[in-house]
């Protein structure tokens, strides 16, 4: 693909991933992501061929225009877009699949001295928020996401979402779950998702968690009265309305 269609299909990739942007003139002109990416494009062509001193000059020129430090030796996909951008480093060995967003102050960055690979791999369509430090010859699959201001050291699998110091992996089924249960019972889930370390929204997860656990228990023990030939009361058929009361009577 030529520099010119990379140079069409950048500026069109803007226009999908950031309401803002009014005309091609505008983000031409004035937006530093569509500058970095046009110019590391060069600058890479110039490391392949190995004009290695041009192509860290062009790289440098880069990076005191749009505050973003790309290393030439990079390897960036098609309809990459860096939002702001401010502060984002890439480095030699790192790798940024197709559709992928960056968002300011984002580190692609290596944790050994060491010649070789060093640096991740984003494959596509990753997002990285602001922020967020990815750290290592790891790898984050395709459609994850990386919360602003997480310090990633591992891999990511795909489609998952990554939070924290260090990240951890949210576990979106149980959260699903979680927010059922709470609605269930009469409250909003809303603010209580894994990704705080708030003391309060522990003890909620917790409590939530115990609920559910007990419906669990609930259901299990009403199927086994079934199984035994016990009718349960009108009103009772469910684990909400089960009265454990009942079960003394049955006993007696």
């Amino acid at each position: 693909m030529s520099l010119f269609s990379h140079f069409k299909e950048d500026i069109a990739v803007v226009f999908d991933r950031d309401p803002a942007a009014r005309t091609n003139f505008e983000v031409v002109t004035t937006y530093p992501g569509f500058h970095a990416i046009v110019i590391h494009r060069l600058s890479h062509k110039f490391w392949g061929m190995g004009w290695k001193w041009l192509a860290r000059f062009v790289s440098h020129l880069a990076r005191w225009l749009t505050g973003i430090e790309i290393h030439p030796g990079a390897t960036i996909g098609r309809r990459v877009f860096i939002d702001h951008g401010m502060g984002v480093v890439v480095g030699e060995t790192a790798e940024i699949g197709d559709d992928c967003t960056l968002y300011h102050g984002v580190t692609l960055g290596g944790t050994s001295w060491n010649k070789g690979k060093r640096h991740p791999t984003l494959m596509p369509g990753v997002v990285v928020g602001a922020g967020a430090k990815i750290l290592g010859p790891i790898t984050i699959g395709a459609n994850a996401r990386v919360g602003s201001n997480a310090v990633v050291v591992k891999d990511v699998p795909d489609n998952a979402t990554a939070v924290g110091i260090p990240a951890r992996i949210l576990d979106n089924a149980a959260d699903k779950q979680r927010k059922q249960q709470a609605e269930k019972l009469g409250f909003s889930a809303y603010a209580i998702s894994d990704d705080t370390n708030d003391p309060v929204v522990k003890a909620l997860h917790g409590l939530i968690d115990h609920s559910a656990h007990i419906d669990q228990r609930l259901e299990l023990i009403m199927a086994q009265l079934e199984k035994l030939g016990v009718q349960l009361p009108a009103g009772q058929d469910k684990p909400d309305d089960f009265d454990p009361t009942y079960l003394n009577k049955i006993v007696d």
